[in-house]
């Protein structure tokens, strides 16, 4: 479940009692056409835009994320577990389904719908998903934290590291400005943008009632999406603590957070009247710092930030106690870090690698974003999970991408302000003892132990993408899938356990639910095509690709309407130990732990500000497979433990779809 981008689809709408879904993409610029009044000139610096509708306006009537009947949620698992189990394991698996939704399922399910109602400020998911991140133990690296890296800046002058990263803090403090003054224009699909994404519909809904305004939106086919996550972007940290981590935000910290070979470096970027630092003296105190000839240190606090949490936390207190209290504060609380790293990208895969984890030195891996920017102006966000999933911070990313390219406020040749930035930047310096050395050593062999294990390869299918799958009414995303169940099986000659995440933004704190790809379709497929390419006509394979692509879509629309399985069960689980109660046969079948064992990890993500992103596995036999399908190609890139192969991965995914374009050609397989 943990470091995924869970970007997939946002929600499945009702049209004209049809369900019609939209994807990543529609997040980006190709969601809204903002026709917002633009900021006036005084203030055109401080935000992006003012929004004539308040950004938080549809919170209070966002509809709430159903709890899905409990038969039709034992119905949909028992269908994933089928391509997974033979007959007999299929049949104890059953029993035990239909025994649970007979017995302790029931009155399991009884509690989540009561405890509910009794909660209709939130989501039944949204306190046992806090609860999952928070309490879980293992390092933050690899395990949780994901990244998207930023496609270059157009203009090639502006890729500098300095402009860059100047560029970048400027307009990630715009955002922040205009979120907190309400101005940013609210998350909101349009169905029907020549009714909704007007200046008159905006003028009218303004005007609504914050407790009606997403009828409103309805009315037009417009659907306004959960926002409750982003007020964490900024001044927020997760804090290491015994047994269960915290989430700590202070929006009264104006610094920025720097790091630059290991050491930390604060400073103001908004000024005692809350207004942005003027971008040229931004620019000089980064210049200040990337001109610093300070020494690495030889013991970087930052790497215990990357080791497991409760060691983590037995060793912050030792910080506390060394009296680095204030100083951890100040890390805490800035609006969040910016990486400089002194090392320029080689490719795709040195970016992957530097932006998932780098060597551990140079993040604070708890923050709960990290913009960071190599020598060679090459950014990236990584971020920390458990406050949030990846539909604020691609909003983020996509609103600052947009930002810098349009309206940088710093250019080649301006000058940095002649301001004193050595009285203005502070290097924070550390109180270390033996034991506390001794801890960021380990830390140090923990880290490059385990990021050594770790292999990274990508792959681009040039013949075909999104125009020519949608040409054949056949789901994008549906065969992009289908090409990993299919790889998998001309690897490793098998059907295994497989995420898609899915978001529910369209809820009231909705978070996640999961696609189950792997499917009784898709399966018959792969076998089809892997196993007996000689077997079937063009026709029967191309009926084939047509049936897996439908059912593939029905679990789409079903896991962003809240009707998935995963979820579900989650939280009767939840609710069984939290109160004490031995859990029923169900979730103690290994059919249950091997479905949730998932070795084929999947998210996809395109946004025209995002130029890949990717995740670790979530299991050591898996593969975390971040992927996206283009108009004219389809990229992944897919990371591995060495249990599995990542490269023979690939080259299996990419025959798959040689194959599958092939038979959509119409011509046979050899």
């Amino acid at each position: 479940m943990a470091g995924l981008l869970s970007l997939h689809c946002v929600a499945s709408l009702k049209k004209s009692g049809s369900l019609i879904h939209f994807r990543s993409a529609a997040l980006g610029v190709h969601m809204r056409h903002y026709s917002s009044k633009k900021a006036p000139f005084s203030s055109s610096s401080e935000y992006l835009h003012q929004s004539v509708v308040p950004s938080m306006h549809y919170q209070k009537s966002l509809p709430r994320l159903p709890i899905p009947k409990l038969e039709d949620t034992i119905r949909r698992y028992l269908a994933a577990q089928k391509p997974l189990l033979d007959d007999d394991q299929f049949r104890t698996t059953e029993k035990l389904a239909q025994d649970f939704q007979n017995g302790a399922g029931k009155q399991l399910h009884e509690e989540l719908v009561a405890q509910d109602k009794n909660n209709k400020h939130t989501s039944y998911i949204s306190a046992p998903w806090f609860d999952m991140y928070l309490s879980a133990r293992d390092s933050v690296v690899l395990n949780f934290n994901p990244f998207m890296s930023f496609n270059p800046d157009p203009k090639t002058e502006y890729n500098d590291q300095l402009l860059r990263a100047t560029n970048m803090v400027c307009s990630a403090v715009r955002f922040m400005k205009t979120l907190r003054a309400g101005l940013l224009e609210p998350e909101v699909f349009h169905l029907n943008p020549v009714k909704s994404d007007t200046d008159s519909f905006k003028n009218f809904i303004r005007w609504v009632p914050s407790s009606l305004s997403w009828y409103g939106a309805y009315m037009v086919n417009a659907y306004p999406l959960d926002m409750s996550q982003y007020f964490r972007l900024f001044n927020s940290t997760r804090i290491p603590k015994h047994g269960r981590d915290e989430l700590f935000t202070d929006e009264k910290g104006r610094h920025l957070l720097v790091m630059r070979k290991g050491n930390m470096y604060v400073f103001d970027i908004i000024d005692r009247d809350g207004n942005l630092v003027k971008p040229a003296e931004i620019q000089s105190h980064l210049k200040y710092i990337l001109s610093d000839s300070t020494p690495a240190p030889a013991f970087p606090l930052s790497v215990l930030t990357s080791e497991n949490r409760d060691v983590w936390a037995g060793l912050r207190d030792k910080l506390i106690g060394a009296g680095n209290a204030e100083d951890l504060r100040v890390v805490d609380s800035a609006l969040f870090c910016l990486s400089l790293d002194d090392e320029s990208m080689r490719d795709h895969i040195h970016i992957s690698h530097n932006m998932l984890h780098g060597n551990g030195c140079n993040r604070w891996y708890d923050k709960s974003f990290s913009l960071i920017v190599t020598k060679d102006g090459q950014a990236a966000i990584n971020f920390e999970h458990s406050w949030g999933d990846g539909v604020a911070v691609l909003r983020f990313q996509n609103e600052v991408f947009k930002d810098t390219t349009e309206k940088p406020l710093v250019h080649p040749g301006s000058a940095a302000a002649a301001v004193d930035s050595a009285s203005a930047v502070r290097r924070l310096q550390f109180k270390l003892n033996k034991e506390l050395e001794n801890g960021i050593q380990k830390a140090k062999e923990n880290i490059d132990s385990a990021v050594s294990k770790l292999t990274i390869d990508a792959m681009e299918f040039k013949r075909g993408g999104k125009e020519q799958l949608k040409k054949n009414r056949l789901s994008p995303d549906a065969i992009a899938q289908l090409a990993f169940q299919m790889g998998f099986l001309r690897q490793y000659g098998q059907t295994v356990a497989t995420y898609e995440s899915c978001s529910t933004a369209a809820f009231k704190h909705g978070r996640t639910e999961t696609i189950r790809p792997a499917t009784v379709q898709t399966k018959k497929c792969s076998h089809a095509f892997v196993q007996q390419p000689g077997k079937h006509s063009v026709a029967e394979l191309q009926a084939m690709l047509d049936e897996c692509s439908k059912y593939h879509g029905q679990l789409t629309k079903e896991a962003a309407m809240g009707q998935g399985f995963d979820r579900h069960l989650f939280a009767m689980r939840y609710l069984a130990a939290s109160k004490g109660q031995a859990l029923p046969s169900l979730y103690t079948d290994p059919a249950y732990a091997a479905i949730n064992h998932n070795i084929l990890s999947t998210s996809t993500l395109t946004s025209p500000a995002v130029s890949l992103g990717g995740f670790a596995p979530v299991v050591p036999d898996g593969f975390g497979v971040g992927y996206g399908v283009h108009d004219n190609w389809i990229g992944c890139n897919v990371s591995s433990y060495p249990a599995r192969n990542v490269h023979e991965f690939l080259q299996c995914v990419h025959k798959s779809l040689e194959d599958i374009f092939t038979v959509l050609d119409g011509k046979p397989l050899s």
